[in-house]
């Protein structure tokens, strides 16, 4: 918020002026309201890894934390990273296209091969098919950090099944129930079309006409973290809140049972990793997926949202050629940079990171929500020895990044109004053309010095304003 002489900068004046303004007691007040705001809609998620809420069915299900201080993002910034975010996703749903194909960038030694034909996220039973449009990756989460005035970097891609937009939407909701005045004084890019821009984006990828398409939401069920995402969403786009029990093949279609007999749908948005889509092609012990749902998505008779096989592309391995990907297949440089990434399959890489483990982030390659991850500045000795160990047994499994000092902003802390490290997750949708909401969800380290911003690991969230003038 603030220039290094403490003044605020231009587009952060007015919020400055009005949190000077706001006595403590009041954002107080405020926050206790957010609170049963979402407590009623019920924005909540279980933390698998913290064994005293997995012993209680009262405290397995947590508010997601929310920040009421806005996080405002100039015309000009977003423009940047608009720009930069639509150059990675065209590019990166061409490198999908290509290694389930004629593997151009292979045989051009851009990228070895067993790096994308040994990966584990690797989908052989996608080579050679094209699915609509020749898109893989539909809904894509770009992890932003900032660390200068311009300079953005991209912290991960996300284009199995990225989560989270729900919280962006809610957000905004709050946000405007509880601080109108605070959007009379600012002009706010609106992110409230989100799914009507989905459902475009789902329509433009179905094997029959927009107007005829019927689209269902797969979720694997109550139990998981994202499951208040899946029903929120399939509600505000009309669409069905499906799970496998209720689905079927049947004379070449994929049919939802419903209590007025059988109905088709055309396309699917899973919200399930890949390996539970099909117990006939993937895992066989799976009760989450449709038998014979690959045999009609091969034929063209539904459309899979992600396609299958599209994760290969946010593994963290992959990530550290995303800038070849992009100039192989765009013949730019790349707009947003990529953070340095050692990776620890290489033995000069792994014996870099063994020297400097207490400066930099490891992280697993296939590694999620912040968990099974090293932040060495944080660590104690103790952790950092004992990852050592795990790190020398299985180094192919790691990437390592130096700690970035990521950019903070105002929150509203215990203590009152502190700065927090924080992120920032925009959302692209890819068909007939790529269209992106003004924002984004901001996620921010609620815990003092913390650079860890996931949910799961004591991070919150907070509204992110694009200012249009």
């Amino acid at each position: 918020m603030l220039e290094p002489d403490g003044s605020p900068r231009a587009h952060y004046a007015t919020l400055c002026k009005w949190l000077e303004e706001q006595p403590a007691r009041e954002l107080k007040r405020k926050r206790a309201e957010a609170e049963s705001i979402f407590r009623r809609l019920g924005i909540t998620f279980p933390v698998y890894a913290d064994k005293k809420a997995l012993a209680s069915v009262d405290t397995i299900e947590r508010l997601i934390p929310f920040d009421l201080i806005p996080r405002l993002i100039s015309a000009r910034e977003w423009r940047l990273l608009e720009r930069g975010i639509e150059q990675r996703v065209r590019a990166l749903n061409a490198f999908l296209l290509d290694i389930y194909h004629r593997q151009e960038i292979i045989r051009a030694g851009r990228i070895p091969a067993d790096v994308i034909l040994m990966n584990e996220a690797y989908c052989p039973e996608m080579i050679g098919h094209r699915p609509p449009l020749g898109i893989f990756s539909h809904i894509i989460g770009t992890d932003l950090v900032r660390t200068g005035e311009d300079d953005f970097f991209v912290l991960e891609d996300n284009l199995r099944t990225p989560s989270g937009v729900s919280y962006m939407l809610e957000n905004r909701e709050a946000m405007l129930h509880l601080f109108p005045e605070l959007f009379a004084a600012h002009c706010v890019a609106p992110v409230q079309h989100y799914p009507e821009l989905l459902r475009q984006t789902l329509e433009a990828v179905s094997p029959v006409a927009p107007e005829e398409t019927s689209i269902g939401v797969l979720t694997p069920g109550i139990h998981n973290s994202a499951y208040f995402e899946h029903s929120f969403l399939a509600d505000q786009m009309g669409a069905e809140l499906l799970e496998g029990q209720d689905l079927f093949v049947s004379d070449g279609a994929l049919y939802m049972r419903t209590t007025r007999g059988p109905r088709r749908v055309h396309v699917l948005y899973r919200r399930i990793d890949d390996d539970f889509l099909d117990p006939l092609t993937f895992r066989p012990d799976s009760a989450l997926g449709v038998p014979g749902l690959m045999d009609l998505y091969r034929a063209g008779r539904v459309t899979i949202v992600n396609a299958p096989g599209a994760g290969i592309a946010d593994d963290k391995a992959i990530y550290s050629w995303v800038p070849d990907i992009v100039e192989f297949y765009t013949g730019e440089k790349p707009i947003l940079k990529n953070v340095p990434t050692w990776r620890c399959s290489e033995p000069e890489a792994l014996s870099y990171v063994l020297d400097h483990l207490p400066e930099l982030v490891v992280k697993e390659v296939h590694g999620s929500g912040g968990y099974g991850m090293l932040v060495g500045p944080t660590s104690s000795k103790k952790q950092i020895e004992q990852f050592r160990k795990v790190l020398k047994a299985r180094p192919r499994n790691y990437i390592a990044q130096p700690t970035l000092a990521l950019s903070a902003c105002p929150a509203f802390t215990k203590t009152g109004v502190a700065p927090r490290h924080v992120d920032l997750r925009p959302y692209s949708l890819v068909s007939d053309r790529v269209r992106l909401v003004a924002g984004g969800l901001t996620r921010v380290a609620l815990k003092k010095g913390s650079l860890v911003v996931n949910s799961s690991q004591g991070g919150g969230t907070k509204d992110t304003w694009v200012l249009t003038d």
